[in-house]
């Protein structure tokens, strides 16, 4: 494999609330959804969100009757989504309007150990998405 050929295509998480995540994500990071995609033989649906500059995807895949799941941080498996923003003031903000939402944060603004400065908090559905510089 050639140097630098390789790069996430997306991530995907399973959502109990596939309407609820999109807007969510659309509503905060400027997402732009592709249309739904619903398979009628097996009930799963999914939608494709696209980050503003296109170079980042994130998949919302959900099936009518999925579970909403308390997370367990401390098992194996993907822990956090990380969007990195332009300035601590960017990171800031958007603390400041996620807080206003009623979500919950977890820890920050403030800088980490290994010298990021960040804020962490969960999304709807208990997901935790880091801000980042």
């Amino acid at each position: 494999m050639k140097e630098n050929a390789m790069k996430i295509e997306h991530v995907c998480i399973n959502v109990a609330d596939i309407e609820k995540e999109k807007d969510f994500y659309c509503q905060l990071f400027d997402f732009r959804p592709s249309a739904k995609y619903h398979n009628a033989k097996t009930g799963w649906e999914n939608y494709f969100l696209s980050s503003p500059t296109g170079e980042a995807r994130l998949e919302l895949l959900s099936h009518e009757g999925m579970a909403l799941k308390e997370k367990d941080r401390t098992m194996s498996g993907l822990v956090h989504l990380s969007f990195s923003l332009d300035s601590k003031e960017a990171v800031d903000e958007m603390t400041t309007t996620i807080v206003g939402m009623g979500l919950t944060l977890l820890r920050g603004p403030r800088v980490t150990g290994d010298g990021y400065y960040e804020s962490s908090f969960l999304d709807p559905e208990g997901n935790m998405i880091e801000l980042t510089i």
